[in-house]
Order: structure tokens, then sequence, then C-alpha cells
């Protein structure tokens, strides 16, 4: 048998230990103040956007909380196939989960399928520099004390390639976007701690499957506390998140069109020499 000569893909998320850090962070009684944020200010856009959403479906890892945050909502998990009927909603969020997600122009096509025409696709999930602070610091202090490197912290999607999902997966007007949430800490295992009542304890594929040994995380602890104080307060800690927001609509005839290249009735000179202020 001729080998296959395409290489296989290494997957980047243990969907079966992501699922054991959810189960857990409910039972911890789970930190939301992201998804709080986030759901905040996904209301804020909706309430800019002149449309009355009468059909909505949530996609999340946290079912809980969004089934109080968007009361009538179709609530919908985060797997590889969302169980989302095509055609059946005006507006999809796909809430704090993308970041896991091994194929995210896959599930953001699922749900632009559920869109009606002119539906709306929003996205919000962490990218960018989020947790750079504890990545460094664990990185530093495992080469340090172990000499080598493992994966720990999530890799993160840059808004830049982000944005291009939208069209990839055939959304119209797309438009991408973040800001960034700073949070103070007393120390690494404070903010450890709120990241499993999260869910997001490390669920890597290539993660070692034994606790991290103790001397590595304290060393981290220290490297941590000395490169990323909290400026109002040094005796605690800083973590970055960046939550990036992403929004795309179903192709409609009435949605605004860009101009055919060659189209334009004015030369691009003539049109700006018409706007200088006389002197």
């Amino acid at each position: 048998m001729m080998p296959d000569p395409t290489p296989s893909v290494p997957r980047l998320t243990d969907r079966p230990a992501l699922e054991r850090n959810r189960a857990r962070a409910l039972r911890l009684g789970p930190v939301d103040f992201l998804h709080r944020i986030v759901a905040d200010e996904i209301q804020d856009r909706l309430a800019e956007v002149n449309r009355t959403f009468s059909a909505v479906a949530v996609v999340t890892g946290q079912p809980h909380f969004w089934r109080q945050a968007m009361p009538g909502a179709t609530i919908v998990a985060d797997g590889p196939a969302l169980a989302l009927e095509h055609g059946a909603h005006d507006l999809v969020i796909h809430a704090m989960a993308l970041h896991w997600a091994e194929d995210p122009v896959g599930q953001i096509a699922q749900a632009a399928r559920a869109l009606r025409p002119d539906g709306l696709f929003v996205a919000a999930f962490p990218g960018g520099r989020s947790l750079h602070e504890l990545r460094d610091a664990l990185t530093r202090a495992e080469a340090e004390v172990t000499g080598g490197l493992s994966p720990r912290v999530l890799p993160m999607g840059e808004i830049r390639d982000l944005g291009g999902l939208l069209a990839r997966a055939g959304l119209a007007l797309p438009v991408a976007d973040q800001f960034t949430q700073t949070v103070s800490y007393r120390n690494l295992f404070h903010l450890g701690g709120d990241l499993r009542a999260m869910g997001e304890g490390n669920a890597l594929a290539g993660r070692l499957r034994h606790p991290t040994r103790r001397d590595v995380l304290l060393r981290a602890a220290a490297l941590y506390a000395e490169n990323h104080a909290d400026p109002q307060d040094e005796t605690r800690i800083r973590a970055t998140f960046d939550l990036v927001f992403l929004t795309g609509w179903a192709p409609d005839a009435s949605q605004q069109k860009p101009l055919r290249p060659g189209s334009a009735r004015m030369p691009l000179a003539e049109a700006l020499a018409s706007t200088r202020k006389p002197e």
C-alpha cells in the first residue's frame, strides 16, 4: 500500500479535555466576567442596527450564561458540526468559543448557512495578545527549569487574519475589530484559578499529560511578577484579554455593492482637487 502523500494536520484542541474543563468550571461556580463584557458589547452593537431580530441562535460552550443573556435564543453547542437549521435565523452569535475551533472558517460557514438573506452574524472571542504575559512567564520558566517547552497557552489569531475569515465563509460587508480588557490579579495562581473557573484551562492536544512541576510554576510566578506587574499596584500582576468581534451579513440583493473597477465618473486626482479649500 502506498503511503498517503498528504500529511495529517495536527489537532489543536483536545475536545474531551475542553468539555471536562467546562464541566469543572460549572462545579467551581463559573467566572463569567468576560462573557458579561462581551454580552453587553453585543447588545450595544445590536442597538445600533436598525433591525429587530426575532430568530436568534447563540453558538457557545457556556450555555448557562448565554441562555440568560439572550432569552428566547436557540442555544447551540460549539462542536465541529453545529446543530443549526439552514436559513432558520436572522441573527447568529458565536459567543466566546471560536478560539477553540479546529476549523474556524467551517464554524462561520455553518453559521452563515443558518442565516436568512440579510441576516447578521456576530462572533466574539479572545485573540490578539490575550494572555501574552502568562505565555511569556510560563515559556521562560519551563525553559529555564527543565530545558524544554510544551504547549500551555492557546495560540491566538491576529485581527488582520481573523477578519478575512468572514469573506471566506461567504458573508458580505465584513467588519473586524477588537478592544483590550486588562485585569489585575494577586499572582499567577489567582489568574490560573480564574482561567479554570472560566473553562479556559489548557485543553491543547499537544499539552503535557502530567501535572506541571511545582518549581516551574513558582519560577513562572516570580517571572510574571517581575516582568508584568500591574502599573497601578506593583504588588499585583496584570493579564491582557484582547476581545475580537467579527461581523458579517448573509448576502442579499438589497445590500450596498462596491462599484466595478473603472466605473468611476471622475478621475481621483480631479475629485481630490475639487475638495481643496481656496487659498
